[in-house]
C-alpha cells in the first residue's frame, strides 16, 4: 500500500505492507485523511505523545470502508462505511482500536467529509461537557476558533444550550466567518481591547467557560476575561507552550484551571470518551447539525504540501488528503 511516513527530511511516500488487525482492530480502507496540528509536530521531528519518529506513518483521523475486524470487535463488520481517529492515517488502508470508531454519518457528503469529524467531536466534547461541564445559560469563549476543532467547540456550545458564544481570531476575514457559522461575536485577540469586549458581551461578569487552544502568551490575559469560579480547559497550544503565568489571578478568580490531551489516555479512555460523545450528540452528528467545512483537499501524494498550507495559519475549517 501507499503510505506517507516520517523522515529527518520530512515526509515520503513509500510503499509498505497493509497492516494486520489484532483482535480488538479494525482495518479500513481509506477514502480520506483528516489533517491536525499534531500531524505538523511530528512531520517536524518531535514526538507527540507516543506517536512520531523516523519512518512512523503520519496521520490521525481518516474515513473509508471497514476492510477486516478482529475476533473481539463487537461492532463493525467488513464493507461498513465509517470514520476514525488512531495513527497512520495517511495511507491506504490504517488499523485501530474498536472504540475509536464511528459510522459514517447519513449527513455526511462521502468520506471527505467523514474525515473531518473525529478528533474535533472526540475533542470538542471531551473539553466542553466532560471537563468544561458545560451548563445551558453560560458564556463560553473559544480562544483560537477556525480551525476545524474550535468551529466544532462553537456547534457543540451551541446545540447544548450556552448563552454568548465568543471566538477568537487574529484574521479579519476568518473573524467574519465564525459569526456566520455561530459565534455571537468575534474577537480579535491581538487587539488589547478583546478582554475588555468579552466582559461587555457577559455582562461585566466574564466568561464562564473557555476553551483554549491558543495558551502561551494569551494565558493571563484569558484569566482576565474569565469570570470568578470561571473554567478554563487548555486543549491546545498554538500560541506557545511556556509563557508567563498570574498565579495570584489565578487565585484571585478562583479559577477552574484544566489541562487535556490524548496523548496520556489508555485505550479505555478514549473508548469512553467516543463513547460519552456518541451517547450525547450522535443525533445531531447524523442529520448534519454537528459539521465542519472543508478548506481544501490535497491528494495523498501532496501531503507535505497539504501540510504546508495548514503551517501558513490561512485555513478556515478542515484541510483534507484523499486517497
Amino acid at each position: 500500500m501507499k503510505a506517507v511516513v516520517i523522515t529527518g527530511d520530512g515526509l515520503e511516500v513509500r510503499e509498505l505492507p497493509v497492516p494486520e488487525p489484532g483482535a480488538n482492530e479494525v482495518l479500513v480502507r481509506v477514502a480520506a485523511c483528516g489533517l491536525n496540528r499534531a500531524d505538523l509536530i511530528m512531520a517536524a521531528g518531535k514526538p507527540h505523545g507516543a506517536l512520531g519518529g523516523a519512518d512512523t506513518v503520519a496521520g490521525l483521523e481518516w474515513a473509508g470502508e471497514v476492510a477486516a475486524v478482529g475476533a473481539e470487535v463487537p461492532e463493525f463488520r467488513p464493507g461498513d462505511a465509517v470514520m476514525c481517529s488512531g495513527a497512520g492515517g495517511y495511507a491506504e488502508y490504517a488499523v485501530t482500536d474498536w472504540g475509536r470508531v464511528c459510522p459514517l454519518p447519513r449527513a455526511a457528503e462521502g468520506p471527505v467529509e467523514g474525515a473531518t469529524l473525529p478528533i474535533a467531536l472526540q475533542t470538542m466534547h471531551d473539553a466542553l461537557v466532560t471537563n468544561g461541564r458545560l451548563a445551558a445559560g453560560e458564556s463560553v469563549l473559544i480562544q483560537g476558533a477556525s480551525p476545524g476543532v474550535g468551529l466544532m467547540a462553537i456547534r457543540i456550545a451551541k446545540l447544548k444550550g450556552a448563552g454568548t458564544v465568543l471566538a477568537t481570531s487574529r484574521d479579519a476575514g476568518r473573524r467574519a466567518r465564525l459569526t456566520e457559522f455561530g459565534a455571537d461575536l468575534a474577537l480579535d485577540p491581538s487587539d488589547p481591547a478583546w478582554v475588555e469586549q468579552a466582559r461587555e458581551a457577559t455582562g461585566g461578569k466574564g466568561v464562564d467557560l473557555t476553551i483554549d487552544q491558543v495558551t502561551g502568551a494569551l494565558a493571563n490575559q484569558t484569566m482576565q476575561a474569565a469570570a470568578v469560579l470561571g473554567r478554563i480547559v487548555n486543549v491546545g497550544r498554538l500560541g506557545g507552550f511556556t509563557a508567563e503565568f498570574d498565579f495570584d489571578l489565578h487565585a484571585l478568580k478562583r479559577i477552574d484551571y484544566v489541562g487535556v490531551t490524548f496523548r496520556t489516555r489508555t485505550v479505555e479512555e478514549v473508548r469512553a470518551i467516543n463513547a460519552a460523545m456518541r451517547a450525547d450528540i450522535w443525533e445531531a452528528v447524523e442529520d448534519g447539525t454537528l459539521r465542519l467545512p472543508v478548506d481544501r483537499t490535497f491528494p495523498l501524494e501532496q501531503a507535505a504540501e497539504a501540510q504546508a498550507h495548514m503551517r501558513a495559519n490561512a485555513h478556515f475549517g478542515k484541510i483534507v488528503l484523499t486517497v
